[in-house]
């Protein structure tokens, strides 16, 4: 067949896609119909950088495979067919080592994604955009491939690259949608466990490769490619949990007993170069310790794949992505089934307050401050090194509210704790004057972030019902965990750090100065009703110098573990539910180590496996005795016996339930003196039993107490009729249950 005329324009556009630079590439390659000098025929044109030859096989024809001519020497190659009706071909590919390979033509196919879905993605409501953005398995009639797709708005061009094409730009660029800035391609042949990246071409004409904003999985760091994966392998056996869980919007009267874990130091293989706990094997060690011991959930440090381990997984590249270091997706999901099948909720901590600056993540995605705001003042953590969200844009809104949605229903995830809301409801967050952008009402409040948390939690407690947000929030700002329609921000809960901060500072003076910090132990129930409060003692607690728990308390061991012990007790009391970082449930000595295993050694001396079976027995306490949850977040709950006990460093309190005869009492002895004939009131006369003195032989104490129980005296005190004589054993918590 003769050659074609070819044409200016049509030079310019060969050059151009041949460079790579082209932005429009199906308008030059696969099947066009031209018409020429009064003749109108089919052009199919392919890129094949590398190729020596390509040939074109018809489908259900005895024809001979034809022959492309080279168009170009970065590997262009075209041929003009006879016909102008659709034609069903595959290519072969002759490469110039003599090796062949046979492909369907990716530029045959037409659009995939729909307008509904670019419209939605566009406005900020794509509640579901985790199933259309990223790394399909996809199926165009009977063509099996994976649909790629990305948002790179202000991109020249964008290309999906990976083994499969030599990590070539050229080979095969994708097709812009506008005005949606989203491109996509779908790729026949390819499959499971495919390689790729996204290599942008700015408008500057700067080249660089990113990762895959919405993969689902990817390479072990170092390495950085994301992976093509089929995520609903896995069969789950949670149906049950799943199908009550809605009933679990009375959290707020159940107990909850949270186990933080960071995955990759809960426990390592010190017998095969002391590696990672796999998934599966955290499925059959971590779930049945943490059934073992009495907690309700497991929060995790965050699990979306991170490339810096130091960073804790705060620093997420992969927001849909659970980290490759412990497995596969599948392997994931069954972790969070064996979770459920003990009974288990699983949290996970989540990251939408920023992101890190690593060249293949969200930074400067397309050349431009895409998921970022171009401003520093606005877009940068420095004390981090980090990148803020845009909340105000449309497009990361359906990014991150998606991402919600994902893991509370792709992977069952019972809640989510936010990281560092402080810093996303303040714009002078951490930043001196000058260094910060006041709001449109001359404001230091951050209204777009503050709007895109009101969404986030009427969007997931409306979408997984029975699901909890909790909110790790440092500062005064009201209504934290009350609802959005009250004016609040809507979690379900929220951090307690005040307490946190006063109880360990008080733990920190030496016993005979306790009395002059008195106020640390009492002041949090002036404001322990304002929000729904979890009662943290956190990773964040046991790192950076602050010591671990035990290193927080001054004098012997002795002292050290029965004080520790006395604050575990008045942590289980205290109105609030519970969260302990792992570790910190046998008095570990040294600080937490993120590239290391807990000193699960200790476990073998009996101090520690005394505080490891207090905790154990208050979770199981807790768990069992209404009187510890049912009225946890309201007044009618708790009220004080003596709160002025200051000169002893005693406080008593009354915990109850509904029921105003169900009741225990709680007295604790912050000092290493025991008190004999110590009178506390009490509401009801008869015998108190004694469930639980943290000084019991059994927890490493000196097993001082009262024999079991004691029988009140009409003898009135603290305002309440009845009383009961106590020995009060040293640094103690003593918990007595009316028995009428």
């Amino acid at each position: 067949m003769p050659t074609p005329v070819i044409h200016p324009a049509d030079e310019a556009a060969v050059e151009s896609i041949s460079r790579g630079t082209h932005g429009d590439p199906f308008a030059i390659l696969g099947p066009h119909v031209i018409n020429s000098n009064g003749r109108a025929f089919l052009r199919i044109r392919t890129m094949q950088p590398g190729a020596a030859r390509v040939d074109l096989l018809r489908a259900g024809s005895p024809d001979a495979p034809r022959a492309f001519s080279r168009r170009s020497a970065e590997g262009l190659f075209e041929i003009d067919l006879d016909t102008i009706e659709r034609v069903d071909y595959r290519l072969r590919v002759t490469f110039g080592d003599g090796q062949t390979r046979e492909i369907d033509d990716p530029y045959r196919y037409g659009p995939v994604l729909g307008d509904v879905d670019l419209h939605l993605f566009n406005e900020g409501t794509h509640r579901l955009a985790y199933e259309k953005l990223g790394a399909h398995l996809w199926s165009v009639g009977p063509a099996h491939g994976v649909l790629f797709a990305v948002w790179a708005p202000s991109a020249q061009r964008v290309s999906v690259v990976g083994d499969f094409n030599h990590w070539d730009g050229r080979a095969h660029p994708m097709r812009v949608r506008i005005p949606a800035g989203i491109w996509e391609v779908f790729v026949p042949d390819l499959g499971e466990g495919t390689r790729y990246k996204y290599e942008i071409r700015t408008a500057s004409g700067d080249v660089f490769l990113k990762a895959d904003p919405y993969a689902t999985y990817f390479e072990i760091p170092p390495d950085s490619a994301s992976i093509v994966w089929n995520t609903g392998k896995h069969q789950w056996t949670d149906e049950t949990w799943m199908r009550t869980r809605p009933g679990f919007d009375s959290w707020l009267e159940r107990p909850m007993s949270v186990y933080e874990v960071h995955l990759g130091s809960w426990a390592r293989v010190p017998d095969e170069g002391h590696r990672f706990l796999t998934y599966r094997e955290l499925a059959d060690r971590l779930v049945p310790y943490v059934k073992h011991m009495g907690y309700t959930h497991i929060e995790l440090l965050p699990v979306m794949e991170h490339p810096y381990l130091g960073s804790w997984g705060y620093q997420v590249i992969g927001f849909f992505a659970p980290s490759s270091r412990y497995g596969t997706p599948e392997d994931f999901k069954a972790f969070v089934d064996a979770c459920h099948a003990a009974d288990i909720g699983v949290i996970l901590d989540w990251v939408p307050g920023h992101f890190p600056k690593d060249a293949h993540g969200l930074a400067r995605f397309d050349g431009s401050a895409l998921y970022e705001h171009a401003d520093p003042r606005e877009g940068e953590h420095r004390d981090w090194g980090t990148l803020v969200f845009n909340y105000g844009r449309h497009e990361v809104r359906s990014f991150l509210l998606s991402n919600a949605l994902y893991w509370l229903h792709e992977y069952h995830i019972d809640g989510l704790r936010v990281d560092a809301v402080a810093s996303m409801l303040y714009r002078d967050y951490s930043r001196q004057q000058g260094e910060w952008v006041p709001n449109v009402f001359g404001g230091r409040e951050n209204i777009e972030a503050i709007d895109f948390l009101h969404q986030l939690n009427i969007l997931t407690h409306g979408e997984a019902p029975g699901s909890i947000t909790a909110a790790e929030e440092s500062t005064a700002w009201p209504a934290v965990s009350r609802p959005t329609h009250l004016g609040g921000l809507g979690f379900t809960y929220k951090w307690n750090m005040g307490w946190m901060h006063d109880i360990l500072e008080y733990i920190r003076q030496d016993a005979v100065h306790r009395r002059w910090a008195h106020s640390h132990l009492t002041f949090s129930m002036l404001y322990a009703y304002h929000e729904n409060f979890i009662l943290p003692f956190s990773h964040d607690e046991v790192v950076h110098g602050k010591g671990a728990m035990l290193n927080k308390i001054p004098g012997d061991i002795w002292r050290k573990c029965a004080t520790l012990r006395a604050l575990y007790g008045f942590m289980f009391g205290h109105p609030g539910k519970k969260l302990m970082f792992m570790g910190c449930e046998f008095g570990q000595w040294r600080e937490w180590d993120y590239d290391g295993s807990l000193e699960w050694h200790l476990l073998d001396h009996e101090p520690h496996a005394g505080i490891q079976r207090l905790v154990r027995d208050l979770n199981s306490l807790y768990r069992r005795e209404r009187s510890l949850h049912e009225l946890d977040l309201v007044p009618a709950g708790f009220r004080w016996i003596d709160c002025n006990d200051n000169e002893n460093s005693v406080v008593s309190f009354i915990r109850c339930s509904r029921d105003p005869r169900d009741f225990l009492v709680f007295v604790l002895n912050f000092t290493p003196v025991p008190r004999q004939h110590y009178r506390v009131g009490v509401p009801e006369g008869g015998w108190y039993e004694e469930l639980l003195n943290s000084d019991a032989h059994i927890y490493g104490g000196s097993n001082t107490g009262n024999a079991g129980g004691v029988s009140s005296a009409l003898v009135e005190a603290h305002g309440l009729p009845h009383s009961i004589d106590l020995t009060l054993p040293p640094l103690s918590c003593l918990v007595l249950k009316w028995r009428g």
